[in-house]
């Protein structure tokens, strides 16, 4: 069931947003309801994105060998992985 809410926004954003809401056919209403669904879909799929990479790491029988960079190639600021080398 829909809940309502409150929302505090500037006179003059909301002039504008009713206008594109008008240009668009639909309401400031739907407009806000369709921008938070799409923030939750997209902050899930991160969340998803980000635990199949943690999974993928804690289950990778890769390793590094030897190597590891010093302190100074971490921190000079170069682009020391970079493909166009």
């Amino acid at each position: 069931m829909p809940k309502n809410i409150t929302l505090a926004i500037d006179e003059h954003l909301l002039d504008k947003v009713r206008v594109l809401a008008a240009m668009k056919r639909t309401s400031v209403n739907e407009m806000v309801r369709e921008y938070l669904k799409k923030l939750v879909e997209q902050e899930a799929q991160f969340d998803e994105v980000t635990e199949e990479l943690l999974r993928l790491s804690r289950e990778s029988t890769a390793r590094m060998g030897e190597w590891r960079p010093s302190r100074e190639d971490t921190y000079s600021g170069e682009a020391c992985f970079d493909r166009r080398r």
